[in-house]
């Protein structure tokens, strides 16, 4: 399956998405507006984190293009500002961001009118995005993202979307649906998490999509799928899924998506994050696999922090997410999505020290 396509499929980005096709240049990253005087770092995940805030465009949000069109791209913002709370920095450029993603006609065009139509991993990843940030979720830009996320909720236990484009909901938007529904008073549905376990592979892993014909564990879709099956679960174990992750780590630290013969930073951060949330060595692996591909000083200044997306060098389409994930390894006190808080952050966007 192309890069771009299992990016839809494991961000749970609506169907409209589904046609996303790489930006063609970078936004300008000089002045953006509301900063602070910058500051220099060492640290990597402040380096990461800093560079993602400069790339933001007009400083609140990234874009895509889809069928030829410019569109702003919700979905990448959602994961940069839970970025940001992991490396405990880039608060403002996070502020601004969420702000940005609370503007009714954002919200709208990222979650569905709340009628015809509504989609479950939007939903969830917003209501996570939220809590991580402080905010009133049954209020965020109008919208109640607890009600909507479980007015999604069927009796069999799936969060599905409901579109007449069909629904699109996956591995991923479950996973996410119960890790945000963790952090509520009412806690996580039962059948809910029953569901998602149902959907495990025998090998242990997690398909991408609910009810393949052939059931493939996919090393992205299950390091959310872990998060997600253990949060607000204390007695509940996935050792099972765990085992066959584990099992999937390269001996140099790395992952290696489906298809693809060499690591990628996505996978490997994605796998790294979940890793760190057990207490698992692998997490640690990861990270040394991924620190030293961030570019650093012998790199052009502005792609400094930065963490391509594989061996093939840098392309900022690619390394936006890329970097997203690298920075979640980069955070190992990190325990997380189930615990992430933005609570503080440093404000600035830290610069690499050369």
């Amino acid at each position: 399956m192309p890069l771009r396509h299992r990016l839809v499929r494991l961000l749970a980005i609506p169907a409209l998405a589904a046609a996303v096709l790489p930006l063609p240049t970078a936004p300008a990253t000089a002045a953006v507006r509301g900063s602070v005087a910058p500051v220099t770092t060492l640290l990597p995940r402040e380096a990461s984190a800093g560079w993602l805030a400069r790339q933001l465009v007009d400083g609140d949000h990234f874009e895509k293009v889809v069928d030829g069109t410019v569109r702003p791209d919700q979905d990448l913002t959602v994961d940069a500002v839970l970025a940001f709370a992991a490396a405990a920095t880039a608060d403002e450029a996070g502020a601004r961001a969420t702000a940005w993603l609370a503007r009714p006609d954002i919200l709208a065009d990222y979650l569905g009118d709340g009628t015809t139509e509504a989609y479950a991993g939007p939903t969830a990843k917003l209501l996570l995005l939220a809590q991580v940030r402080g905010l009133d979720p049954t209020d965020f830009g109008g919208v109640d993202l607890v009600a909507r996320l479980l007015s999604l909720l069927g009796t069999n236990g799936r969060f599905a979307d409901r579109s007449p484009s069909g629904d699109r909901s996956d591995i991923a938007g479950q996973s996410f649906a119960l890790i945000a529904l963790s952090r509520t008073a009412a806690g996580v549905p039962q059948k809910a998490r029953s569901f998602l376990s149902a959907s495990q592979c025998p090998t242990g892993g997690y398909p991408v999509a609910f009810g393949p014909t052939t059931c493939t564990g996919d090393p992205d879709a299950t390091a959310l799928g872990i998060q997600g099956y253990n949060a607000g679960n204390p007695a509940g174990s996935s050792g099972h899924a765990m085992g066959w992750l584990v099992n999937q780590q390269r001996p140099d630290g790395g992952f290696v998506s489906p298809g693809a013969t060499d690591p990628n930073a996505v996978t490997t951060g994605r796998a790294a994050h979940t890793l760190f949330t057990v207490g698992s060595s692998g997490g640690y692996r990861a990270h040394k696999w991924l620190e030293p591909r961030q570019l650093r000083c012998a790199a052009a200044p502005e792609r400094r922090g930065a963490v391509p997306y594989d061996s093939a060098g840098f392309d900022r389409t690619t390394a936006l997410r890329a970097t997203v994930q690298a920075t979640l390894a980069f955070s190992p006190s990190l325990k997380g999505f189930a615990r992430l808080s933005a609570a503080g952050a440093k404000p600035e966007s830290p610069v690499l020290s050369c």
